[in-house]
């Protein structure tokens, strides 16, 4: 081998192996002092940009838990305030119920509607002050919002809360007086209310059946068509609801003051048809006004059918629970006289359309109350009553034949009984409104927990993920800052091994 003193290989490779070995035992120190593996880029430069993309999507996970959170509690508020305007219009509903009786006087029916009055502007101020942060929430300016919950773009809960103060909650409805006609025939001749074939009415754009089909006791067993505001109601509430469409019906014939069926002495056939029920019955002419509500309610009750007969100051009261048409037909065994149909089925209030009479001169005499019809809906819909029945269920109170009325709370007025029980429904559909916007809140809510308890979960695995990459492992780093150490130690003994080589040159010079 060269002997050489101007340049010692060994010690400068040795020296080289040195500086590596320091600056990778000050890395290793660095790392084990501050708990990151890569402190930089030149470290690990593709797991630097994963853990730094990974360290994003965490960052979005927090913002957006954290967005969750507030808007929970901005839900939370929404709730509660539309919890107070569900209590407040139950107690509208319970005193509108009240008012419907006509126990109640005047003056009971003015405080009752007082009390309603008192719960309007409270459900008005709850609605308009309900905020959260300045903004409001049950107004109906709260609309078309969203709650960003998650890390990327899009991922957002979409929020709407409709209007619930008390000049936005009520019923869009259609109010019907009923009908009533008379004449000197036979039931099945009153053609303005009794068909030869079923007639339909479109409700909302759908269509269902105006008449009831009733068929004769009697032996001539005759298939008639009632237009009934009963029966409509029941199937609008069968197969409309599911639209949001409420109805109701109501049907109390109140005769004139009662003095005799006929104005002869003679035997009647009396036939009541109720729905789809019929019934009859053979009385004298002369029969007391109690003898002949015995009668009338013995014999429905064996039918089956709708009718409770009473009696009011000397008048024949027929009531259907259901509100089904009430019709009647009365032959006199041999006699010709007056038949006093209007003591019968009449309206005492004049309240329906049409005129019931009685009918002189005459061997048979027909009479037909047609209910009242409520149908209401919390959204606008439309009426087709077509050309047969286009008259037929009586005057529109409420609406008209072609679409509904917008009913708000402070239209609620119960001072009459026709009014009490259109307060009920108004009542009602806004229960059902607010009802329904509850829920929604509610399911938010819950949507939005379990986002949350699911972006935690995420948050928490991603944070993971991107600490495997960044964050330092301190058993491996001990290991290779020990190791590190003895490579130090051992290249600084091997270094003065190697400085001692040129001192062998003396020994050639001696």
């Amino acid at each position: 081998m060269a002997v050489k003193i101007n340049f010692n290989e060994a010690a400068a490779q040795t020296h080289t192996a040195l500086l590596r070995n320091e600056r990778a035992m000050n890395k290793s120190l660095l790392r084990l002092s501050t708990g990151v593996r890569i402190l930089n880029a030149s470290d690990d430069s593709a797991g630097l940009f994963i853990a730094d993309m990974l360290g994003t999507v965490a960052k979005g996970y927090d913002q957006g838990n954290r967005n969750i959170q507030t808007g929970i509690s901005a839900l939370q508020i929404a709730e509660a305030s539309a919890g107070q305007i569900f209590d407040k219009l139950q107690e509208i509903y319970v005193r509108a119920q009240n008012a419907a009786n006509d126990i109640n006087d005047p003056i009971a029916r003015a405080a009752l509607q007082q009390e309603i009055r008192n719960f309007v502007d409270a459900i008005q101020k709850i609605g308009a002050d309900t905020e959260y942060n300045g903004i409001k929430l049950l107004d109906g300016t709260f609309k078309d919002k969203y709650i960003h919950y998650g890390a990327r773009l899009e991922q957002t809960v979409y929020l709407s809360i409709d209007d619930i103060r008390a000049q936005s909650l009520g019923a869009h409805m259609i109010k019907t007086s009923g009908n009533k006609v008379a004449a000197s025939d036979v039931l099945t001749n009153l053609t303005d209310v009794v068909f030869g074939t079923n007639q339909t009415i479109t409700v909302g754009g759908r269509v269902i059946d105006a008449t009831i089909q009733n068929v004769n006791s009697s032996t001539t067993n005759t298939t008639n068509y009632i237009l009934d505001a009963g029966y409509m109601a029941e199937q609008i509430n069968s197969n409309l609801s599911d639209i949001g469409f409420k109805a109701k019906a109501i049907n109390v014939s109140i005769g004139e003051k009662y003095t005799a069926i006929a104005d002869v002495s003679d035997t009647a056939s009396l036939t009541f048809y109720v729905g789809n029920k019929s019934f009859s019955f053979d009385a004298e002419t002369t029969i007391s006004l109690d003898e002949l509500v015995e009668k009338i309610n013995r014999e429905a009750a064996t039918a089956g059918a709708d009718l409770t007969a009473s009696t009011d100051a000397g008048r024949l009261v027929l009531t259907s629970s259901k509100g089904y048409t009430i019709g009647v037909e009365i032959s006199l065994g041999s006699a010709t006289g007056t038949i006093n149909i209007n003591q019968i089925v009449n309206d005492l209030e004049n309240a329906s359309a049409g005129t019931i009479q009685s009918q002189t001169s005459a061997t048979t005499a027909s009479a037909v109350k047609v209910g009242d019809l409520y149908i209401a809906n919390d959204k606008d819909f439309t009426l087709d009553l077509g050309s047969e029945t286009n008259t037929a269920l009586g005057d529109f109170e409420i609406g008209s034949d072609t679409g509904s009325q917008f009913k708000n709370l402070y239209s609620i007025d119960v001072t009459s009984n026709e009014g009490a029980e259109a307060s009920m429904l108004i009542a009602e559909v806004a229960l059902r409104k607010v009802d329904t916007i509850r829920a929604q809140i509610g399911a938010t809510m819950n949507n939005l927990q379990s986002i949350f308890d699911s972006q935690k979960v995420a948050y928490d695995n991603t944070k993971e993920a991107e600490s495997v990459i960044r964050n330092t492992d301190y058993a491996k780093e001990m290991a290779e800052f020990t190791t590190y150490q003895i490579r130090m130690q051992a290249t600084v003994a091997m270094l003065a091994q190697a400085n001692t080589q040129p001192q062998l040159v003396l020994q050639l010079l001696r």
